[in-house]
């Protein structure tokens, strides 16, 4: 396979930018609907919220999230994980369908994205979370079921605006053997640059963003 050529790295920068502002703007509105930051959760949420609720806690806290004395907690990486993870889920579900290897588990056959939207439909399904079942026979460490932070649903209005974003990216750029490396270097630009510009030591929060390390 080539490498990107330069106006297929642009393209492709230009969205993973605008993915990352949109998802961790709908990771955040939607932590906030599950009152994840809150000390207490609401009496009117039901038992399945209240229960992703405490793994979203949990898992916020293992990532470095702080628990204050008031039980409230931040959910600042938190947020950044349910961004990444529902991003990067979509953007392989892609890598995989325009390669020929989102593989349907009893057929064997091959699927597209159309496939998917059109399987998930009959099935009542959310067409990324299908993809992902499928996909994670193969990549079980990207495509990881018991995630939290793939148990967040978005907005709508979040969903479908990653939905365009990703569909506005021609194939080629699935098809070049460098993509995925700039696609990690691209989610951390807009981070790097203000990592630079503050001029703080490098700790372990900027160490990704202000080293490209991952």
């Amino acid at each position: 396979m080539a490498a990107l050529d330069r106006q297929l790295r642009r393209e492709l920068g230009r969205a993973v930018r605008k993915a990352r502002k949109t998802a961790e703007a709908g990771a955040r509105a939607a932590l906030g609907a599950l009152m994840v930051e809150e000390a207490e959760a609401d009496a009117s949420q039901p038992e399945s919220d209240r229960a992703l609720r405490r793994r979203l806690r949990a898992h916020g806290r293992q990532l470095g999230d702080v628990r204050a004395g008031s039980g409230r907690q931040e959910v600042t990486r938190l947020a950044h994980e349910v961004a990444y993870e529902h991003w990067h889920r979509m953007l392989f579900a892609r890598f995989l369908a325009e390669n020929g290897l989102l593989i349907e588990p009893k057929t064997k056959m091959a699927l597209s994205l159309r496939d998917c939207r059109e399987l998930a439909r009959e099935r009542d399904e959310d067409p990324w979370a299908l993809a992902a079942g499928f996909a994670a026979r193969m990549l079980p460490r990207i495509f990881r079921p018991d995630d939290p932070s793939l148990a967040v649903s978005l907005p709508p209005e979040t969903r479908r605006s990653l939905d365009k974003t990703l569909a506005g990216l021609p194939p080629p750029v699935f098809h070049a053997d460098d993509s995925l490396g700039w696609t990690y270097q691209y989610w951390q630009t807009d981070r790097k640059d203000e990592v630079n510009a503050s001029g703080v030591k490098i700790g372990a929060d900027e160490l990704p963003a202000g080293t490209q390390l991952f």
